[in-house]
């Protein structure tokens, strides 16, 4: 509850001077000694008598009836309006009334930002019938470091990557939100030789588990829209799928791993520097795809999706 900065009764403090007037007390004394006077306890006691102890609540400041309320055909033309895309400041002065009723109305009306005129699509999970049918690939930047960063010290000032370093990672769509034994590496730039470099790599990385991989998908960067990374994708046998400009969600697998990986690998630890970072890697990604639980898939590793067990990895030398 928010009580006034000067209220002298909060709804203890009146339950308190209705028990002293009910034990006989006068209200002009209760009200002396509560700060207040006669005429509010009286208030406080008749709203007690009438409606027992949530009489004692605040009510709102609002009346019961307005003066000269908006007709019904004003709203309704505001809520018209407003569904054709008009601003406040447009409905206003088509309908020839005030910013200040507009924006009350559009807040009533449930209208008052323009997300509500657009709900978001609902989340539309998949799931492939087989590993391999797809894998998302996407990129994250990572800056250098020779020291700990400002994540750790909390000091900002002097902290600058000297460059840049670029984790690309991919997974098989096999499961709707853990990902199927997801790959990443660490490359030098995010240019179409590292795309294609790390594409090769998962492909063999994922031969190896006995997943053959056909499609692959990728945003729009400009590595991934170079002929020389189509004929790439050509060479290995895959067919390579866009995800639509400007929705990263369309991605979402690659994109909830990046989440994942960030805040489970590259800032779980006070790195010295980004050297010992990317050595962690390999272990952080054995560990999350063979023996980090997974609570969507009933705790259990990522690689479970594949059908594979800890005892497969000594067979497949990975």
């Amino acid at each position: 509850m928010n009580v006034h900065k000067n209220a002298r009764l909060t709804p203890h403090g009146r339950e308190r001077i209705v028990r002293q007037v009910e034990s006989g007390q006068t209200p002009k004394a209760v009200g002396e000694a509560a700060g207040v006077c006669p005429r509010t306890v009286r208030k406080w006691v008749s709203r007690y008598r009438s409606e027992g102890l949530a009489g004692l609540r605040d009510r709102s400041s609002r009346p019961y009836r307005l003066h000269r309320p908006t007709p019904q055909a004003v709203v309704t033309e505001v809520g018209r309006l407003r569904r054709q895309r008009y601003t406040g400041q447009q409905i206003a002065a088509q309908l020839r009334i005030s910013p200040a009723t507009v924006s009350r109305i559009l807040r009533r009306l449930g209208l008052n930002r323009l997300a509500a005129l657009e709900p978001a699509e609902p989340v539309r999970r998949y799931e492939r019938e087989h590993p391999g049918e797809l894998i998302h690939i996407d990129i994250k930047k990572l800056g250098r470091f020779n020291r700990v960063g400002h994540r750790i010290t909390g000091v900002i000032a002097g902290d600058r990557a000297t460059a840049g370093a670029w984790v690309g990672n991919t997974s098989t769509s096999a499961s709707t939100t853990p990902l199927a034994s997801p790959y990443a590496e660490i490359k030098k730039s995010e240019r179409k030789a590292s795309a294609i470099a790390f594409l090769k790599a998962a492909v063999i990385y994922y031969a190896k588990l006995g997943i053959s991989i056909q499609r692959v998908m990728t945003d729009n960067g400009s590595c991934y829209k170079s002929r020389a990374f189509g004929r790439a994708c050509k060479r290995l046998g895959l067919k390579h799928i866009r995800t639509r400009p400007y929705t990263p969600k369309t991605n979402g697998k690659a994109e909830r791993f990046i989440q994942t990986a960030l805040r489970e690998w590259a800032y779980a630890k006070a790195y010295q520097r980004s050297d010992h970072r990317g050595a962690e890697l390999p272990l952080w990604l054995h560990r999350y795809n063979w023996h980090r639980p997974h609570g969507s898939i009933g705790a259990k590793p990522p690689i479970s999706r594949l059908g594979l067990t800890g005892n497969n990895l000594l067979r497949l030398h990975i």
